[in-house]
């Protein structure tokens, strides 16, 4: 019997194996398995490394743990970053066991939490969060305090996905398996879940997305009207004001981008 058959019998049977699943978590912390992987046509969900991870949980006791002269209690040890790949890990920058660094990832006084996935050459910065299951493409950058929600369960849910060379400004917050796509560039404060619409003002007409946002897109906070019972309040929304070109350089600044759209000052 394969890993993943062994792991979604053990899924339907309530039951943990100590070898099977750490494994499977082994292969995550590798980057060998995926939460989710990019296809051709998107992305898809790779059910039973998220079983594997639940199974985990349910396997592991909390337990006193030394880490670099500091005492945790916790279920998870932390990731032993290899330095051959040349990943840089700010004290104190922590990734659990089960998430994956690639080559040249810089994580500062950060958290990346297990089963994550963050691409080579990606700034995860001060105070940034990327959380459960998120996978995170080569050449971003998250900026600081920036929120990358995670998605556990159920199982079948997309994670929050962040393509390759995107930029997400200071304390930008996507949560609810929110997809942003490559090269895109949130300005700061934007704050995207899955129900929040994402609107193109480029064009003649306003145009809504959800629960994505398109690649090499240019986002700023928004608001809209609605009306209630008690009167007309404005609502959250993310304004599409422009669209990056490929004749940016990819290390162009937020600000440089904003500035050409007239928003930064």
């Amino acid at each position: 019997m394969g890993l993943q058959e062994r792991i979604e019998e053990l899924w339907e049977r309530g039951e943990v194996e100590a070898e099977p699943i750490e494994q499977a978590i082994d292969l995550l912390d590798r980057g060998e398995l995926r939460v989710a992987s990019p296809i051709e046509d998107g992305w898809v969900v790779n059910e039973w490394a998220k079983k594997a991870i639940l199974l985990y949980f349910r396997l592991k006791k909390v337990e006193p743990m030394d880490v670099g002269g500091l005492r945790f209690l916790d279920k998870i040890p932390v990731k032993r970053v290899d330095p051959s790949l040349g990943v840089r890990v700010v004290p104190p920058g922590v990734a659990r066991h089960g998430a994956f660094l690639s080559e040249g990832v810089v994580l500062m006084p950060g958290y990346v939490n297990i089963g994550a996935w963050v691409g080579p050459r990606t700034m995860v910065d001060t105070w940034a969060t990327v959380g459960s299951c998120a996978q995170i493409g080569a050449d971003v950058h998250l900026a600081g305090g920036v929120g990358i929600g995670g998605v556990l369960e159920p199982p079948q849910a997309a994670p929050v996905i962040v393509e390759d060379g995107a930029f997400l400004g200071s304390r930008c917050i996507v949560t609810e398996g929110v997809r942003i796509g490559a090269g895109a560039v949130l300005s700061a404060n934007v704050s995207l879940t899955a129900s929040v619409p994402i609107i193109d003002v480029t064009g003649p007409e306003p145009v809504e997305h959800r629960g994505a946002v398109p690649p090499r897109a240019v986002v700023v906070p928004g608001t809209r009207p609605r009306q209630f019972p008690a009167g007309t309040y404005q609502l959250d929304c993310a304004l599409i004001i422009g669209w990056r070109r490929e004749s940016h350089d990819e290390r162009l600044s937020l600000n440089d981008v904003l500035r050409e759209f007239e928003i930064a000052v």
